[in-house]
């Protein structure tokens, strides 16, 4: 090891000399050691914040993928006499793509339903139960009735929880469904209306969907709604994250007039803003990083103050300022690797472990973090990612290495010749 590398790891509080050190010296390694707890610290947190965001992100996607398809192909303006006539002509070509692992038809409008004086608005789907399986995951998401209740002729409708909720009705109690069209008459509007027996509630954990879903038989759909909505084809694929690709792939195979949609593009808001507030997140905690950066500059502009006379010496035996600039930045390196290491592994032993950690803390202060009444989600969720972390560390030893330069150049250019007079 060159002497730059050892007095730089002394400095650093990493290497002990063979006298014990003096109060310069343990002031110099407390000083080291408070910018390396620093930056860990930032490190740490900032990987355990991004993988608790990455875990809500996970598991909304899935819960809003366990009711919607990866693809939907529409086909708009649906009428009573062909809105299912070309779905198996499409879902054939679809299935020729090996991805595709499912089809199912579905019907899809908007409409109102009233019960008593209470009225919602709903986004119904009409579709075919025994086919719907291979595309959602709703049939295992019944708390209440069936959704094989559904049936052709039969006028049942599926609810979500929250809808029901708000209806105040059950499995067996009748709602009134209107759609948006109507007829006019010498009496006036009249709008289509359909009475629906309640048929089953389901619960897929996503306040949106629980809360304005109605899942009704795709052919009670098509006369209700007539030429008021769009029908088509469901999709479920091997690999959700390929679902652009795919949906790309079909769009050159299928006739002109259908639309591919894949679930990134139906729920693009939702996951831009996702994404711009993970961004938002990473530059506000990065500034606990950059915090401890300005700690490691100015400890390392106390350390050369304290050295002086040290540097004076090394540079009178032939030290070059090269050299001297050498031993600050290993000072200063030294401090932001270890640091980093220790933060990195302490973020990802948290983050790993978040699902035991915060019950155990929940249980010693007697408080619940996530009321499921209130976020519908009882555990804090976790997804470390490793490009996460690996930016985190980066940016954590880019920040500690630029606060090595100014002082290791202070350094370099101190005068033996003045630093000894003064002394």
């Amino acid at each position: 090891m060159s002497y730059e590398w050892w007095i730089g790891a002394r400095y650093a509080g990493l290497a002990r000399s063979r006298r014990r050190g003096g109060r310069g010296d343990r002031f110099v390694s407390f000083i080291a050691a408070s910018s390396m707890a620093g930056i860990a610290l930032g490190v740490a947190a900032l990987i355990v914040v991004l993988s608790v965001m990455n875990g809500f992100q996970t598991q909304v996607r899935d819960r809003m993928l366990s009711v919607l398809p990866h693809i939907e192909l529409y086909v708009p303006r649906v009428s009573a006499d062909d809105a299912l006539s070309q779905w198996r002509q499409i879902a054939d070509i679809a299935s020729k793509n090996p991805a595709v692992r499912g089809t199912a038809p579905f019907v899809a409008a908007q409409g109102m339903i009233v019960r008593g004086e209470t009225l919602a608005g709903v986004q119904v789907r009409g579709i075919d139960p025994a086919a719907e399986g291979a595309v959602s995951d709703i049939a295992g998401q019944m708390v209440s009735g069936r959704l094989d209740a559904l049936k052709p002729g039969g006028f049942s409708v599926v609810l979500g929880n929250q809808l029901a909720a708000s209806l105040g009705v059950g499995v067996g109690d009748t709602v009134l469904l209107l759609a948006p069209q109507g007829s006019i008459s010498p009496a006036g509007f009249t709008p289509r209306m359909r009475q629906f027996t309640v048929g089953g509630i389901f619960s897929s954990g996503y306040y949106e969907y629980d809360a304005s879903l109605a899942f009704i038989d795709v052919e009670d759909a098509a006369k209700v709604f007539r030429d008021s909505g769009s029908s088509g084809v469901r999709l479920r694929i091997t690999d959700m994250q390929q679902a652009p690709l795919v949906a790309r792939e079909l769009g050159g195979l299928l006739p002109p007039y259908v639309h591919a949609q894949d679930w990134t593009q139906n729920n693009r808001t939702w996951f831009a803003a996702v994404q711009t507030e993970k961004r938002m997140m990473f530059l506000i905690l990065a500034l606990i990083v950059a915090v401890a950066a300005f700690n490691l500059l100015s400890s390392l502009v106390m350390a050369v103050k304290d050295k002086r006379s040290d540097i004076a010496i090394l540079r009178t035996i032939g030290a070059t300022p090269r050299e001297i600039a050498r031993i600050f930045l290993v000072q200063g390196s030294l401090i932001g690797v270890v640091g980093t290491l220790l933060g990195v592994g302490f973020g990802m032993l948290v983050a790993y472990n978040i699902d035991v950690i915060v019950p155990l803390i929940e249980r010693m202060l007697g408080v619940q973090f996530l009321p499921q009444q209130i976020y519908f989600i009882s555990e804090l969720p976790s997804n470390p990612q490793v490009s996460d972390i690996v930016v985190v560390a980066l940016t954590s030893l880019v920040l500690s290495l630029l606060a090595t330069l100014y002082p290791s150049w202070r350094a370099s250019s101190l005068q033996p010749a003045e630093v000894l007079r003064h002394d």
